[in-house]
């Protein structure tokens, strides 16, 4: 037997994540390897909290990323902040909150389930109700992007609700960082998890976190022991915390790090609001050619996440053999439907090196055609031009 080294196509990836990554990240990551307590990468985690400071928008001390992907992140937030007993009012609109439900068993507490059709944004007035109902409940978990759905929900308001019932606040913002308006500090999100490989168009394998003074000041305080060792901050913090010494927790990623912190540069360089406004752009581009095909969106307008698509599948198309077609003949990657949405939806994203007027046009142009060649219901040759009318 003889293994050969792999060498991957080269695709257009315009699913649910990840997404395209930038060739400098890339770079980064080919760069020499250096200890995880070597003085150099030291000043380089120092740069990269900073970094992440800015692309979470707080001030937040406790702000890093976790050398895992962000089911990790959520994990963390939960093992941390949820001790046994406690009761955890979590809203579901999509696949993301059932994960969160599970991660609430899992440390011991009780899930209050807010249920929403998936497709929709959490209903503040539900919310409202289930604090009233249970005042006794320490925390609010929510959504904030639920990639599952395209669905993007008032994080401020679900925010303000739990403070109101003196409840910290969990948000999942895996999709909306760096994509969508996100203010941590303005709307007090407590703990705040996110990932690498949407917006932020790094590799996939770590899980940026932020967490507030209230947070903090729980976990340190806790009356039992954080369930996991590995993801228990009153030891990661001997690593990620400030000053220039360092206590030994794990071998952190070194070049996968090398590849985030070169990720925040080019976001910096780009400016945040900027890239809020590219990804509005290109989805209304992209929006605007897929009605022009006669493509349905399933999440009402107000409620629609810019950079995560969920398009409902005309009549009579094979989905899988249309994702298939787009993947062998065109190297392009959408995705498909999840849980309750699974064969029914696709799910097209426009996220961070990914979202721009090159691939708009190529995916609507790709799509027409083999929606076409399978006689679909569509109305033909138009997507591309009613897009390019949005660009100007």
């Amino acid at each position: 037997m003889s293994i050969q080294s792999f060498h991957p196509p080269v695709r257009t990836l315009m699913g649910p994540g990840p997404s395209d990554v930038d060739p400098r990240i890339l770079e980064a990551m080919s760069r020499p390897t250096v200890g995880h307590l070597d003085p150099v990468f030291v000043g380089l985690m120092e740069e990269m909290k900073v970094l992440l400071r800015y692309a979470f928008r707080t001030e937040n001390e406790l702000t890093m990323p976790v050398s895992a992907p962000g089911s990790a992140g959520m994990e963390m937030c939960f093992v941390n902040l949820v001790e046994p007993g406690d009761k955890v009012i979590v809203c579901q609109n999509g696949v993301f909150g059932g994960r969160m439900k599970e991660n609430v068993e899992r440390a011991g507490g009780t899930a209050v389930m807010v249920e929403d059709d998936w497709g929709r944004a959490v209903d503040p007035e539900k919310v409202e109700a289930a604090l009233k109902a249970n005042p006794d409940a320490r925390v609010l978990a929510f959504v904030h992007a639920e990639t599952s759905t395209g669905a993007i929900s008032d994080a401020k308001t679900l925010a303000e609700l739990a403070h109101a019932n003196d409840c910290l606040v969990i948000a999942d913002t895996v999709t909306s960082l760096a994509g969508s308006p996100l203010l941590v500090d303005e709307w007090q999100l407590d703990a705040v998890y996110s990932g690498t490989q949407k917006c932020l168009s790094c590799v996939p394998g770590l899980s940026p976190v932020t967490f507030s003074k209230n947070a903090v000041d729980f976990i340190t305080s806790r009356k039992t022991k954080v369930q996991s060792w590995f993801l228990d901050l009153n030891l990661v913090l001997g690593y990620w915390g400030g000053g220039v010494k360092r206590a030994y927790h794990h071998t952190a990623p070194i070049n996968t790090l090398y590849a985030l912190h070169e990720a925040l540069v080019i976001l910096q360089d780009e400016g945040i609001e900027n890239s809020w406004a590219r990804h509005q752009k290109n989805h209304l581009a992209l929006r605007a050619g897929f009605e022009a095909m006669g493509l349905q969106f399933v999440v009402p307008e107000a409620e629609r996440l810019p950079q995560l698509n969920a398009i409902s599948i005309p009549e009579g198309v094979d989905e899988a053999a249309v994702r298939a077609t787009l993947l062998n003949s065109f190297n392009l990657e959408i995705g498909a439907g999840l849980g309750a949405m699974a064969g029914k939806i696709w799910r097209v994203g426009l996220m961070g090196f990914a979202s721009n007027q090159t691939n708009v046009l190529f995916c609507l142009g790709a799509l027409d055609a083999v929606l076409s060649g399978m006689k679909a219901p569509i109305r033909s040759g138009v997507a591309v031009a009613a897009a390019r009318a949005v660009y100007g």
